[in-house]
């Protein structure tokens, strides 16, 4: 019979040489583990100049404008709560990198988000960026080179299906590949909290200017979070 609880009796019993101690305040190193992704986008309005051009990704939180857009950052086109920066407290291993390609109704960033790339025009744009587009790591003081535009996201260049009625209207929509990602394999690429960091658009001298309605590029990092739980 276990006497501890009786009266007179401790509730847990003392240390020893085969009893191990019972602390007496709380843990604080302890950490919330997930899976999260975090994206970023860029708008390139329509004629932008793209050869030899670096556009930058994953400088503006969401609420402020940059990267191209006149209006506020929505959660369409990111999700970072502080410019630029892995905020404190949160660890952030990046395993997978996705980019995106998509079309306004608009010239600037007054249109809709909604047109399908079922044209002549805009599948040419699209070719464009993806052969001469590539996404480098850009950090305080180093820049790393990941992969053309067509391997992030794409693995298959142009994706898709269009097709043209009797009445001359295109159905069908061509996008970056059919889903497949790059990946880090076997090494993450590791942000520490508070790691400044962003991801470049890295254009070719051959990129033609952009089409008369504007292109939206959003960048995807697929990756585990590691989070500090404050106790006391």
């Amino acid at each position: 019979m276990n006497p501890y609880g009786a009266p007179g009796v401790p509730l847990v019993p003392a240390s020893g040489p085969n009893i191990p101690a019972v602390p007496m305040q709380q843990p604080k190193n302890l950490f919330r583990y997930g899976e999260q992704s975090l994206w970023s986008a860029q708008m390139h309005v329509g004629g932008t100049a793209l050869a030899n051009g670096s556009f930058r990704t994953f400088a503006t939180s969401i609420g402020r404008t940059g990267q191209g857009f006149v209006n506020a950052l929505t959660i369409a086109e990111t999700n970072l709560k502080e410019s630029g920066r892995i905020p404190n407290g949160v660890a952030f291993d990046c395993f997978g990198v996705a980019a995106q390609f998509y079309k306004s109704d608009g010239v600037a960033d007054a249109g809709d988000i909604t047109t399908a790339v079922n044209n002549t025009a805009d599948v040419d744009e699209l070719i464009n960026t993806q052969y001469n587009c590539a996404l480098s790591w850009d950090f305080t003081q180093t820049q790393v080179d990941i992969a053309p535009f067509d391997l992030c996201g794409a693995g298959g260049g142009a994706f898709g299906a269009v097709a043209t009625t009797q009445n001359n209207v295109s159905t069908g929509d061509m996008s970056n590949g059919p889903g497949s990602i790059w990946m880090y394999r076997k090494h993450p690429v590791a942000l520490p909290g508070a790691t400044t960091f962003s991801i470049l658009l890295r254009y070719g001298s051959r990129a033609a200017a952009t089409g008369t309605n504007s292109s939206v590029i959003r960048v995807v990092l697929f990756g585990y979070y590691k989070n500090v739980i404050e106790i006391g």
